[in-house]
């Protein structure tokens, strides 16, 4: 099973006796591989020798590719077990937490535990109240049409879906010194708005931690940590097929709802603040791993072309700022606490529950929506 998943993979990790090997399959864009095998080494440092013997394959690019279609009935293969960053309903790939949690020096993101202190510390400069009343978004178009189509939302002369939108140009970004780009200075909107790029997209959890009202176009994918967001408690809703008309709604209600609409902002930052510190996604990396070292029948062995990873060879061979992001995010010392406890799984009848409770907050805000617009109709 582990061998099938190395047709997409970028790399297969092998962890023995608490020592990391590496063998490299392909380039993965960026530094994505790198930042990504960097943060497994510091769990390594954080637990020494407390995660069990492993061999994984993992893949960095977006899409997950593990269909479940193929993999159903009395004749099916077992799936090939492969790590990336984002799932969807339709797909059986392992969701990992994704390498800008290490730092992303292609645009200037440092690590998430220095930047979580600056969004807090942003959050800070003005008061929800004291914001702008529209939504914001800024970030690549190019990546996906689903951006392009929200680009239509722009205040212009003929309408004022109460969105502000901008594109982003890292190039001219970057020759500037990421004077525009800095997220703790983005803080200055009610409403943020989250839209998926080619599949999910990193920039989920530095809107979610603004005490903005996230108002989330209907997403695709999911990260390891995005299922526990409840609609109406934590995010507001956005229709994936009529985006303008849903945005303004969404503004118009947390204008005329302002103590609701900033109790859901904060309750998403208070989230990903408290539930998703760096102690925590280190503690779902350790879960995640052993968990899966238990599923193997084999014992693991270094394969004759690995190489041995460890921090200081990584760091050492770095430049530039990349390794600036190494040495701000390396951990220093194991830690003396254990992992959190993991939580007893669902059972059926739960999770059915939890699912069912969600499905019909997003269809009571779509109701809410509907007449919303069948009431401004009436008034033309």
């Amino acid at each position: 099973m582990v061998e099938r998943a190395k047709k997409t993979a970028n790399f297969r990790l092998v962890i023995v006796r608490g020592r990391a090997y590496i063998e490299k399959y392909k380039r993965a864009f960026q530094s994505r591989d790198v930042f990504t095998l960097w943060g497994i080494l510091q769990l390594l440092r954080r637990y020494p020798g407390k995660l069990p013997d492993l061999e994984l394959m993992f893949d960095c690019v977006d899409w997950p590719v593990i269909k479940s279609q193929y993999y159903r009935g009395p004749n099916a293969t077992a799936p090939p077990p492969l790590f990336r960053y984002c799932g969807d309903h339709r797909t059986l790939d392992i969701v990992f937490p994704d390498w800008s949690f290490w730092g992303w020096p292609e645009i200037n993101i440092k690590p998430w535990e220095s930047l979580l202190k600056e969004l807090r510390e942003g959050n800070g400069r003005t008061k929800w109240m004291q914001r702008e009343p529209y939504a914001y978004w800024k970030g690549n178009p190019a990546v996906a049409a689903t951006r392009q189509d929200l680009l239509k939302c722009n205040v212009s002369h003929q309408h004022d879906w109460n969105a502000r939108l901008y594109a982003q140009d890292w190039i001219q970004e970057l020759h500037q010194g990421y004077k525009q780009s800095d997220l703790a200075k983005q803080c200055s909107h009610r409403y943020k708005i989250y839209i998926e790029g080619s599949a999910w997209s990193v920039s989920e959890k530095y809107i979610l931690a603004c005490d903005s009202v996230t108002l989330i176009v209907k997403p695709q994918y999911y990260d390891f940590f995005s299922r526990s967001l409840v609609p109406v408690h934590h995010y507001w809703p956005i229709r994936d097929d009529d985006k303008c008309r849903s945005i303004k709604f969404a503004v118009d209600w947390g204008n005329s709802h302002k103590q609701k609409a900033q109790a859901i902002g904060k309750a998403a930052s208070n989230l990903v603040q408290e539930e998703l510190k760096m102690d925590y996604v280190y503690d779902y990396m350790f879960h995640l791993l052993s968990e899966y070292a238990k599923l193997l029948t084999y014992k693991p062995t270094v394969p004759p072309q690995a190489v041995e990873l460890c921090s200081e060879t990584m760091a050492c061979h770095a430049d530039g700022l990349t390794k600036k992001l190494m040495m701000e995010s390396m951990v220093k010392s194991p830690t003396y606490t254990k992992p959190c406890a993991l939580p007893t799984p669902f059972d059926p009848l739960a999770l059915r529950t939890s699912l069912r409770r969600k499905a019909n907050s997003i269809k009571q805000v779509e109701t809410w929506e509907k007449k919303f617009w069948e009431n401004q109709n009436k008034q033309l």
